[in-house]
């Protein structure tokens, strides 16, 4: 998996670049909804990381934000968000990144998360632990939600899911020691990976949000699942991801009435 890693990471690298270049210059915005932007520095990169991989892999298949699902039926699929956290990135908020997964016959393999503006890049190869810019990152130890900071996110999507994003918002905010909203899924994930959040859900996610992202946190310790605690995979619209301690209490809270 390590030349599948390398791939990645210089795909995101590329990327990055792209979007430090134009940060807070002017580009082009178009609306895919209301609120959900698409940037020309979004289709930049996905083009970008795309060419990269596609010219190492020729034969692999690739699911990508902006471009859609593409290829043959292999049985690799690459699994891309080329900016998430676009609009963040518009407003020239720094809490965007780069999210590249690979999945070998429906199982995520390899993931990377880089954020540039950060100097941040999280990795993980499946059974071979978590890392942050090369150092092992373990998830926290906390063990109550009442000494935890937590995490959320919200949909794009307007009316009947708002209501429905704020229901467990409101039972977890007077709960939690202190709550976030940052607006990028894939940072989220690895922060907790990281112990800087102990915990994180959102509805209305994507693949290429959370596939790289639910690897590192797998192999920092972590757990994901539903918001019911239920199995779910990384097509499901709704997360719940801890440090595994707090995973219970979080899902008790979310499910009272």
């Amino acid at each position: 998996m390590n030349q599948y890693l390398e791939a990645a990471r210089e795909a995101a690298a590329k990327a990055g670049a792209i979007q430090m270049e134009s940060l807070n210059r002017s580009f082009q915005i178009n609306f895919k909804g209301r609120s959900n932007l698409v940037t020309e520095v979004d289709i930049k990169c996905e083009k970008v990381i795309l060419d990269l991989i596609s010219s190492r892999f020729p034969g692999h298949d690739f699911l990508a934000e902006e471009g859609g699902e593409s290829g043959g039926g292999s049985d690799y699929l690459w699994i891309v968000d080329p900016l998430d956290g676009t609009t963040n990135y518009a407003h020239g908020y720094k809490r965007f990144c780069v999210s590249i997964a690979l999945a070998v016959k429906g199982e995520v393999k390899v993931g990377l998360v880089r954020d540039e503006a950060a100097g941040e890049t999280f990795h993980a190869i499946r059974g071979e632990g978590a890392f942050l810019n090369d150092e092992r990152i373990r998830v926290s130890k906390t063990g109550k939600v009442e000494d935890s900071l937590v995490c959320t996110g919200f949909s794009y999507h307007k009316g009947e899911m708002l209501e429905r994003t704020l229901q467990p918002y409101l039972k977890v905010l007077p709960e939690a020691q202190s709550l976030r909203r940052d607006g990028s899924a894939a940072l989220d994930l690895c922060y907790v990976a990281a112990g800087r959040f102990d915990g994180f859900w959102e509805i209305g996610l994507n693949a290429w949000d959370v596939a790289a992202g639910t690897l590192i946190l797998e192999e920092a310790g972590g757990k994901w699942t539903g918001l019911s605690g239920a199995s779910t995979d990384i097509y499901s619209k709704k997360m719940l991801a801890t440090n595994g301690l707090i995973h219970d209490e979080m899902v008790s809270i979310m499910e009272e009435e």
